[in-house]
């Protein structure tokens, strides 16, 4: 399969960013710094239509391979026909666990009337053991694992088959679980923005020995349109917040419980609360990543993440098995509404 030039980002603008995003990683007021993909100049209507209804390969290598291999979904261009499995997908929703998202394709599938009750959804990576992937109708269910670097790579491969796919128009949500911050448990956040640990609206990574900044803004349309759909529910609290993102479970978030912790109860509570005022509503691990790629590929993109417990108030969840399956069903109620609103069945 050859790929021809639409959707791709040229050549000198990939250059031309990269060596922007050098110069801001080096400014004292990278907080400030709007990442590729998010310009502060008023975008024409052609150029905004066509963020909104294509995915951007922000990859010129691309355009010169016969053949791309998604190893990690165990899919490729050489042996699939992605247009025909995947072209009239307009919804992705991804999470954390496999068997989460394969009960989310089974809920989306009857909420939809779509397959037939009880019916059985077969792993579409099932070449794989390292994502799931399950599809009804316009809606694919993916399986991220645990972190930025699990989600990042999923994200990549993601892309790169909606582009083959021939979609637009689309829009990805994650669901997940958090920790929250002043909240109590059960309440649904989705985020505004996500933010490092020290709160600022930013992603940061190394690629080739130098270190770039990309913005973690998400869809604020598709926020306040997730946040009336959750009114139009009435079913739980549900607010649109910003998230932190952190690099691991335990000292990252301020964990008293983990296996090494070096600060006192008093320093675990002043940083959450710091937190909470700079806006910070839930804690997890792989909302900066997600938005930062979807901004880069011109994704419409949403976080709709439900709190297991209030960190303020303690570090491990105490909730019963029955009570966190009923909170993590929440995510995927709100997001199942919102697609059946898209879709004109409500």
């Amino acid at each position: 399969m050859v790929m021809g030039q639409t959707g791709f980002c040229n050549i000198l603008d990939v250059e031309k960013r990269f060596k922007i995003h050098q110069k801001i990683a080096r400014s004292p007021k990278v907080q400030a710094y709007m990442a590729p993909g998010v310009s502060n100049e008023k975008k024409t209507e052609d150029e905004q239509s066509s963020r909104e209804n294509s995915i951007h390969l922000c990859n010129p290598h691309l355009e010169k391979m016969k053949e791309d291999i998604l190893y990690h979904f165990a899919l490729g261009t050489g042996t699939h026909d992605f247009p025909s499995l995947f072209g009239d997908v307009k919804f992705v929703c991804v999470g954390g666990s496999p068997s989460r998202m394969k009960a989310f394709i089974a809920y989306i599938a009857e909420e939809l009337g779509l397959g037939s009750p009880g019916g059985d959804y077969p792993n579409i990576c099932a070449g794989t053991d390292r994502y799931a992937m399950y599809k009804v109708g316009p809606v694919l269910s993916v399986s991220h694992g645990m972190g930025i670097p699990s989600i990042s790579i999923m994200l990549h491969e993601l892309i790169k088959m909606l582009y083959h796919a021939k979609c637009s128009n689309i829009t990805i949500i994650r669901i997940g679980t958090s920790g929250g911050i002043g909240l109590e448990p059960g309440s649904v956040v989705i985020t505004r923005q996500s933010v490092d640990a020290t709160f600022k609206p930013q992603f940061e990574q190394v690629v080739l020995g130098k270190t770039i900044i990309r913005s973690t803004d998400l869809d604020e349309e598709l926020a306040k349109e997730l946040l009336q759909c959750s009114k139009e529910i009435n079913q739980f609290n549900t607010v649109i917040g910003n998230t932190m993102c952190t690099l691991d479970f335990y000292e990252g978030q301020g964990r008293l419980d983990g296996a090494i912790c070096l600060y006192s109860e008093e320093e675990k509570l002043q940083y959450l609360k710091e937190a909470y005022d700079s806006g910070v509503r839930n804690i997890e691990m792989e909302s900066s990543v997600f938005a930062a790629m979807c901004n880069l590929s011109g994704v419409r993109a949403a976080v709709v993440c439900v709190t297991l417990l209030n960190r303020l108030e303690g570090d491990q969840i105490s909730s019963s098995h029955d009570v966190l399956v009923e909170y993590q069903q929440r995510p995927q109620k709100l997001v199942g509404y919102f697609i059946k609103k898209s879709l004109g069945k409500v």
